[in-house]
């Protein structure tokens, strides 16, 4: 299961991380986890080519661990990116099941 934690302050997201691998199909045939990984991946590489808000990125790709650390003065480009990322994850977790993903958004 691909574990998604939001992390928000008031209106303010601070960070995303992924945990996990989907399991829906074997490696290489599992759409569940490349939806998920290609909208995670978008939504970053996004963020670095069309705003100028520094993210801190790490990753483990065997682990199935990725996370984006936000500055705290994004703009309003990133807060787009980063809903539209949210809403295509909420549908892949609407469309295979919690048991293939799940979303959490924390307050914190």
């Amino acid at each position: 299961m691909i574990r998604v934690t939001v992390l928000k302050d008031q209106n303010n997201y601070q960070e995303f991380s992924l945990v996990g691998h989907a399991g829906f199909d074997v490696y290489g045939k599992d759409i569940v986890c490349a939806a998920v990984s290609m909208l995670v991946i978008n939504t970053i590489n996004s963020i670095s080519s069309f705003t100028e808000d520094d993210i801190t990125v790490t990753s483990d790709e065997k682990a199935g661990v990725l996370t984006c650390k936000l500055p705290c003065d994004y703009s309003h480009d990133t807060e787009l990116l980063i809903e539209a990322m949210l809403l295509g994850l909420s549908e892949v977790s609407k469309e295979y099941g919690s048991e293939f993903i799940t979303l959490t958004i924390k307050e914190v």
